[in-house]
């Protein structure tokens, strides 16, 4: 629905009337206006109540759903202009009442509310009962990405368990019978709708598993309102997809709806179409594929021939008679003798060079005799001169030491006249009148000799000098 409805304001001053005869021909357009402002000057402002279902929010910022309840639903429109004043956005499922007026949209002549205001009044039955069991579920570990298996690339046979009559059976069966033909596919029937419907789902999904005939398992349905998808949303189907050991895939409706079987399934598809391409290979891939390698294979296989038949050519040619191999051993033999000879040689002629080499240095580093004997006899020379000229300086020393040493000498002091006086048992000089004392022996060394005596009598007397 575009957001070009028509004036309200400008429609309630038409009043085309309507043409009575039988004759009469009426344009759509006049009939949908007259229509139209009946319906706005019959019906006052009101306030409905119902649940939310298909909410839409236009780019121009118009809403766009239907409210309905267990019998009826009535398609409305909130013009931004009112939309950007509510409280709150409303979402799928949630029970409101709206402000309204019964209008008709005539270009295509349907009837809708023209939405004023909007409140909350709670959440629909059916979609608070899919959020409960939902989080249950899911505290549970059910929906856990680790419990999640892939899909086989390449099913021996794929399982639909679905309606018989259903829509969805049908695009299933022709996408797969366009993409994998080769691969057979197995229905589990069983109603997608009405009382007992999830317990015959939950059923086919263990008969599937428990006749192990196929490789992976399409649970499907097409689309619908929460009621018509209900069975998709009970726990016993949940529970027997996720106690699945087929990896099953879920297409349950368009991309916008969801189901708790979307969640336990092991990968949820947004069509049963969907579904059919997530489980089948394409088979003009595959064809395609087997050709690409069918090519590699003989382009290898022809590589391998050829590196097979090179070597082959190389084998042949060192494959030779045994004439010419001997011929060619001989020739080997012949250069073998050479270089044997040339070896033997080179030794030789190294050996005397060296020698020669050896023997020239030896000659220049040979000894001179005569200019060793010159260069002897000039060091002697220098030695005798070196050791007389030291004995001179030698004697010289020693008798200007023994000069010294004579006129220091005791005895030079005795022939001056003194006499020097030793005690005999001490062998000490006395130098103190003190030290005489009778009856002791003294030795007296004079400048001609010495002499012991034994002192009688002994007056001391002290002096400074002569």
């Amino acid at each position: 629905m575009n957001s070009d409805s028509f004036d309200r304001s400008s429609d309630r001053s038409f009043t085309a009337p309507i043409p009575g005869g039988t004759e009469a021909v009426v344009p759509v357009s006049a009939l949908n206006r007259a229509i139209g402002t009946l319906l706005e000057r019959s019906f006052p402002l009101v306030w409905v109540s119902g649940e939310v279902s298909n909410f839409t929010r236009a780019a121009s910022g118009h809403w766009y759903f239907s409210i309905k309840d267990a019998q009826a639903q009535m398609r409305c429109v909130m013009f931004r202009g009112r939309a950007q004043y509510a409280e709150f956005m409303p979402r799928e499922g949630d029970r409101i009442e709206v402000r309204a007026l019964v209008t008709m949209y005539e270009p295509r002549g349907e009837l809708q509310l023209n939405v004023e205001a909007v409140r909350r009044t709670g959440q629909g039955r059916l979609y608070e009962a899919f959020l409960k069991l939902k989080a249950k579920l899911e505290a549970e570990g059910l929906f856990d990405a680790a419990r999640k298996r892939p899909l086989p690339a390449h099913p021996r046979a794929i399982g639909v368990v679905t309606s018989m009559q259903a829509a969805a059976l049908r695009d299933v069966l022709t996408t797969l019978c366009r993409r994998a033909p080769h691969v057979p596919v197995i229905v589990y029937p069983a109603p997608v709708q009405g009382t007992g419907a999830a317990d015959k789902l939950a059923a086919m999904v263990q008969a599937a598993n428990a006749r192990n005939e196929v490789d992976v398992l399409i649970v499907c349905r097409g689309g619908g309102s929460i009621e018509d998808l209900w069975a998709f949303n009970e726990e016993v189907l949940a529970r027997a997809i996720a106690a699945s050991a087929l990896p099953v895939v879920s297409g349950v409706g368009h991309e916008t709806d969801f189901t708790i079987a979307d969640f336990a399934a092991d990968v949820r598809a947004p069509t049963p179409t969907a579904a059919a391409e997530l489980v089948s290979p394409q088979r003009v891939l595959l064809l395609r594929d087997l050709d690409h390698r069918h090519a590699m294979l003989a382009r290898g296989f022809g590589r391998m021939m050829e590196r097979r038949a090179q070597q082959l050519d190389w084998l042949a040619r060192r494959l030779v008679s045994p004439a010419e191999r001997l011929a060619r051993q001989r020739t080997h033999l012949q250069q073998l003798t050479v270089r044997l000879a040339s070896a033997g040689a080179r030794p030789v002629r190294d050996a005397k060079a060296r020698f020669a080499l050896v023997q020239m240095r030896w000659q220049r580093c040979r000894p001179d005799p005569a200019r060793q004997q010159l260069a002897l006899d000039t060091l002697a020379q220098r030695l005798h001169g070196a050791l007389a000229r030291r004995h001179e300086r030698a004697t010289a020393r020693v008798a200007s030491l023994a000069a010294r040493l004579d006129v220091l000498s005791p005895q030079r002091t005795l022939e001056r006249g003194y006499a020097a006086l030793l005690d005999v048992q001490s062998g000490e000089a006395l130098r103190s009148p003190a030290q005489l004392k009778p009856g002791k022996r003294l030795t007296v060394h004079l400048a001609q000799g010495a002499a012991d005596i034994a002192l009688a009598d002994v007056q001391p007397r002290l002096t400074e000098g002569f």
